[in-house]
């Protein structure tokens, strides 16, 4: 089959990728004239893993291409993916869907021949239905159907996530979609991928409350291990505790400083949008959104006792050990360690990072934090170290290294990484997230 993808972004680029590795022929199309030139230099704008790779086998073999022309791009395509951005909209948090409509009008008007229309990018519940409209106001003659077909891509692990999915939901509303469909995922049918076909409006929805649900978890275990902290319990045995009822399960039960990145914060407004517009409040949501933005704030907080509390704080140095909002990528949207820098800085303290992969995004976010080379430029010096991000290269850090280097043998591990009694053990003042300490 032929694909057309819209959008050579996170998802777009990862996705066409994969699907040119399935055996189809695909155009990524992207307005930006300078992303497709470095694409065609082999040159990603994303960091994930595996994703260079990937495409430039499948570039080599002839299955993948890159265009800026949309009308190019999408002739005598099957099936035309739209998967550009929906960012929330400045001052009121609903998606920004300028770009899927453009998009739509514009494959409206250079629809040469019968195709679905598919919606990868996240949207909000009645968003198909518009883009079938803009489609039938175009005045195309070739009949097309739109689909609904969200992505669940995990960021530092897309592209096992595309391969091996644990569902692919598909919205369709007509025999000719539902059909395009499984054509066009018949490659996952030997790994008996589960595939969902529901209504249009149903998919959409599943792609918000999926995302819902997942936050919710993630603010429900760093609320207990607040409480964890406060009665003297263990947040890691909570977890194991309760993750091992099949009913709850393991996954997204980690404590640390609050969700970010490209999609749990946005979609959880813009879930939280949807439903006022529809006047059923999801009031559980709104109090995830409320403690998850709060919570940030409050690690910065946290480091600010390490050294002491704020009011002995100025002056001081603090190391910050990752700043994207997990390892594995070099994202920055919503990142936690931005708040913490934020906190730490009008406090008066000097903060020095270091992050595998994200100091080009984060500096323009993060204008008085200093970007250093290596881990251990950062500790030197500081009077306190936090952990923030939990990048492999963070997990054997050499500690008599850092009591060499470090004004002050301080660690706030706000992931979790290090065994409270082994690194105080070492003569260290360690801090965690919801875990006790014994003493001997």
């Amino acid at each position: 089959m032929k694909i057309a993808m819209v959008g050579s972004g996170y998802v777009g680029l990862v996705s066409g990728a994969c699907f040119a590795d399935f055996g189809h022929d695909v155009v990524c199309i992207d307005k930006d004239q300078s992303k497709i030139d470095r694409l065609h230099d082999g040159v990603m704008p994303i960091y994930e893993p595996g994703l260079a790779e990937l495409v430039g086998a499948n570039v080599k073999a002839g299955r993948l291409t890159f265009t800026t022309s949309l009308a190019e791009g999408i002739k005598g395509a099957d099936a035309i993916f739209i998967a550009v951005g929906t960012p929330s909209r400045r001052g009121d948090g609903h998606a920004d869907l300028s770009f899927v409509y453009a998009v739509a009008k514009e494959i409206g008007e250079s629809l040469a021949n019968d195709a679905v229309i598919v919606t990868k990018s996240t949207v909000p519940v009645g968003t198909g239905d518009e883009v079938e409209r803009i489609l039938a106001d175009s005045g195309t003659s070739h009949r097309f159907a739109v689909v609904s077909n969200p992505e669940f891509l995990r960021e530092g692990a897309a592209i096992g996530d595309f391969k091996r999915p644990d569902r692919i939901v598909i919205g369709a509303e007509d025999d000719f979609g539902r059909d395009v469909m499984r054509e066009v995922y018949r490659p996952l049918f030997l790994n008996e991928s589960p595939i969902l076909f529901t209504g249009r409006r149903t998919s959409e929805l599943i792609k918000y409350a999926a995302n819902a649900f997942l936050a919710t978890k993630i603010t429900f275990i760093n609320e207990m291990a607040d409480l964890c902290e406060k009665v003297g319990a263990d947040v890691q045995d909570v977890s194991r505790g309760i993750g091992m009822d099949n009913r709850i399960g393991a996954k997204f039960l980690h404590a640390g400083p609050g969700y970010g990145g490209s999609c749990f914060p946005k979609d959880t407004l813009a879930l939280l949008k949807t439903a006022e517009d529809f006047d059923s409040p999801t009031r559980i949501v709104e109090a995830v959104v409320k403690v998850n933005d709060s919570r940030k704030r409050a690690m910065g907080r946290k480091v600010l006792d390490a050294l002491g509390g704020a009011d002995n704080a100025r002056g001081k140095k603090v190391a910050l050990l990752g700043l994207t909002f997990k390892p594995n990528t070099d994202d920055m949207r919503d990142s936690p360690a931005i708040a913490v820098a934020q906190t730490l800085t009008d406090a008066g303290v000097e903060v020095a990072a270091y992050d595998p992969e994200g100091m080009e995004q984060a500096r323009p976010l993060m204008p008085e934090v200093t970007m250093v080379e290596d881990p251990y430029a950062a500790i030197d010096g500081a009077h306190a170290i936090a952990i923030v991000t939990e990048w492999d290269v963070f997990r054997a850090l050499d500690f008599n290294r850092i009591k060499d280097l470090a004004k002050a043998p301080v660690l706030v591990d706000l992931r979790n990484i290090y065994r409270p009694d082994d690194v105080r053990a070492l003569g260290f003042d360690y801090s965690s997230i919801g875990r006790i300490f014994r003493e001997a």
